[in-house]
């Protein structure tokens, strides 16, 4: 079986659509999205409608339960006050631009899904098993891995969160982190799609790079009111 894997979309609609395309001429038998679909990009409502309009489902980010139930914070970790600043901007920007139907749609978006493909278990959730706003990293160590594991009862396990993609496999266990679709974080501004071939014997991930109409996000993001450093942070992919 061959899923394609959207990570972290946040609110970019234009990146959304060549992910999907991408995914689609891959020739994929299912494609899932891993939530943060608003936030940074202003179209989260056109990001919603058009996971929707073509049946993909997904689930629930840290960011979409935070607009979904009017938190007063995203849940995100900051580098710095400024960025934390910036972010805040975001959220609140975000809050008032989501419309009734795409909060309910977030709302509703489950916490993780389970699959059974060829023998084998796979859960796909936002950042852990037990929590939408952890950081799991590639570096962390070999003992957290398993823990997470263990508390996933899978096989393969399937996330985002960090918007920076890798494949690792300890032991029986595969960890694949998709990246992010609408806001890369490892110095290529291209969206990133995730392609998981799941066989008896194996798992084959390859994360594809495709470059979009960036200007015209970047363009959007400036029209918006939502801060200009959200179309420099979207060039610079970091």
């Amino acid at each position: 079986m061959r899923l394609g894997i959207l990570g972290d979309i946040h609110g970019n609609l234009e990146a959304l659509k060549t992910a999907y395309q991408t995914a689609i001429d891959e020739g994929v038998n299912k494609i899932y999205h891993l939530g943060d679909l608003g936030g940074y990009a202003p179209f989260v409502n056109e990001v919603v409608d058009f996971l929707i309009e073509h049946n993909i489902e997904g689930v629930q980010g840290n960011y979409d339960e935070a607009i979904a139930y009017d938190r007063v914070h995203c849940g995100c970790k900051y580098e710095n006050d400024f960025q934390a600043k910036m972010a805040q901007l975001s959220f609140e920007w975000t809050k008032r631009a989501v419309k009734e139907k795409s909060k309910d749609y977030m709302k509703n978006l489950p916490f993780s899904i389970d699959l059974n493909v060829n023998s084998r278990k796979i859960k796909i959730f936002h950042a852990t098993p037990v929590k939408n706003n952890i950081y799991w990293y590639e570096d962390r160590n070999e003992k957290f891995f398993l823990l997470m594991a263990q508390k996933a009862k899978a096989d393969v396990m399937i996330y985002g969160h960090t918007h920076l993609p890798y494949f690792k496999k300890i032991g029986s266990f595969y960890f694949i982190n998709a990246g992010s679709v609408g806001k890369p974080k490892d110095g290529d501004s291209r969206t990133c799609i995730c392609i998981i071939d799941i066989n008896y014997h194996d798992i084959k991930v390859k994360f594809i790079r495709k470059n979009y109409d960036i200007k015209k996000v970047v363009d959007a993001i400036i029209e918006s009111g939502l801060p200009d450093y959200f179309a420099e942070k979207l060039v610079l992919a970091k």
